[in-house]
């Protein structure tokens, strides 16, 4: 952690919009996070009961705001010299906007699962958008908007990203990065640019979205409003928001194709960064990209921390859970669960999968319920690094990120055990945050590469091979239930 000591010191802000608070960090030009500077704002994303996971977009901006804000009166204050702002978002979700710019409608977030019916009639453009067919992306939920929301469809102008319209409110005009468009299911990855086959299939004309030729260029020149409140941020270059996942890639570290990231915050991931001009998409995994130069390739399960935060609002669970996660061995509750609780993405990418639990008894507690939906998130891990070292090859390396595992060793002990792999701890808090600071460091010249200056690591958990074959067992009870539930 740094501090800060000069006034000539350069510095970047780094503002990251998830999937439950916003954040707004500094960062020096080491990409270290600055002691005492930066604003968070929790937030909770809108559910319906038919599927719908929605946020309005004026309230996700105006946290935001609040946030840049809130570290602005920090850094001027201090009398900081701001070099670049950037910065990530959550994937994959997306509103409309009309012709007066005001949105049609609230931001779809990838967990909504509204457009399960509309898949089928999706081409399969997998080999070239990197997208299977799924509710996560946009190709579903706009066919959707069609058939649903007809009127709010017909008044829509252009689609864009949350990025796009933050900094729209902020500059007057849009900005997109290709990483965030990479992930859309519109975007064809090896030729860097919409897809023919797949906007014909959802009647979005391109000149509804955002060109490609302007797409990871700085904006500059805030409007009047922002220009007067925030005089440090002025006339410096604004990066657009790159994806969170890729973004969490860099912040660990795990850059190359011989190191994965296994990332668990509110959903989940195992990703790996290509630097390489063409790729071929692996059946079962998904490919985005993190700028015009490197790919980010991997799995990601829809159920990751949530299911974690699901058993301790649901369950009467004891208090001291972490020493009782370390100390109970696996398999012991008799119980396989399938975690889907907000559907199922790799390897299957079945969004109507639910959770299921068998095995239960009236000797069952609510700890072997937690112990076993921990063990299944897990399994699911190990069926996703199957697939992504079959591809690139056993990594060197695998770090693991995310709230949910750096609160957590047992869990992160459990996920070694159930892949079959050590896993390294990065201790870098906010990974995401870190991630696109170093890439505007990057853009900007101060660095030469997004790999040159190493994440802190922490403790590596090997996988204890006593368990291994309990992990086998797990492992095939959990395909027989997919199999007889679901026919997978």
């Amino acid at each position: 952690m740094a501090t800060f000591s000069s006034t000539s010191d350069q510095f970047i802000v780094s503002l990251d919009a998830g999937s439950s608070s916003v954040r707004a960090l500094l960062f020096d030009s080491t990409a270290r996070p600055v002691e005492g500077y930066g604003a968070r704002l929790p937030y909770r994303l809108e559910t319906t009961a038919d599927g719908g996971v929605e946020i309005n977009p004026e309230t996700l901006a105006d946290l935001a705001i609040d946030c840049l804000d809130e570290l602005h009166r920090q850094v001027h204050a201090d009398g900081m010299k701001i070099a670049a702002i950037g910065g990530s978002a959550f994937w994959h979700s997306f509103l409309g906007v009309g012709e007066n710019g005001k949105p049609t409608l609230p931001i779809l977030h990838l967990l909504d699962t509204r457009s399960a019916a509309e898949v089928s009639q999706l081409p399969d453009a997998h080999v070239r958008t990197g997208c299977v067919r799924h509710t996560s992306y946009w190709p579903s939920k706009l066919l959707w908007l069609a058939k649903n929301r007809p009127d709010q469809f017909a008044a829509t102008r252009r689609w864009l990203s949350f990025s796009e319209f933050l900094y729209e409110k902020l500059f007057g005009k849009a900005r997109l990065s290709t990483s965030m468009a990479s992930a859309t299911g519109l975007w064809d990855q090896n030729a860097n640019d919409y897809d023919a086959e797949m906007l014909a299939a959802v009647q979005v004309d391109r000149a509804m979205l955002a060109d490609p030729a302007g797409m990871d260029q700085p904006a500059c020149g805030l409007l009047p409003e922002f220009r007067q409140m925030w005089p440090a941020f002025e006339n410096i270059p604004w990066y657009p928001l790159l994806g969170d996942g890729a973004c969490d890639n860099v912040g660990c570290g795990a850059i190359g194709k011989e190191k994965f990231s296994l990332m668990v915050g509110t959903t989940g991931a195992m990703r790996a960064i290509l630097e390489q001009p063409r790729i071929d998409v692996a059946p079962g995994l998904w490919c985005y990209r993190l700028d015009k130069k490197r790919f980010v390739t991997g799995g990601a399960l829809s159920n990751g921390g949530e299911v974690y935060a699901w058993m301790k609002r649901t369950l009467q669970l004891p208090k001291d859970l972490e020493a009782r996660l370390e100390s109970a061995k696996p398999g012991t509750h008799g119980l396989t669960l399938l975690p889907f609780f907000s559907g199922e993405r790799s390897p299957y990418w079945r969004a109507d999968l639910r959770a299921a639990i068998t095995g239960m008894s009236l000797a069952t507690e609510p700890f072997d319920i937690l112990r076993a939906a921990l063990e299944s998130v897990s399994l699911r891990f190990r069926e996703i690094y199957g697939i992504l070292s079959k591809h690139l090859g056993d990594p060197s390396e695998i770090i693991a990120s995310g709230g949910a595992l750096l609160h957590s060793p047992a869990w992160t002990q459990m996920m070694a055990d159930a892949v079959g792999r050590p896993i390294t701890a990065c201790t870098e808090p906010e990974s995401s945050s870190r991630g696109a600071a170093l890439w505007v460091l990057e853009q900007t010249g101060a660095i030469e590469n997004i790999s040159s200056i190493p994440a802190s690591t922490g403790a590596t958990f090997e996988p204890r091979a006593e368990f291994a074959p309990i992990y086998d067992r797990l492992l095939a009870a959990q395909r027989d239930a997919l199999k007889k539930l679901y026919d997978i």
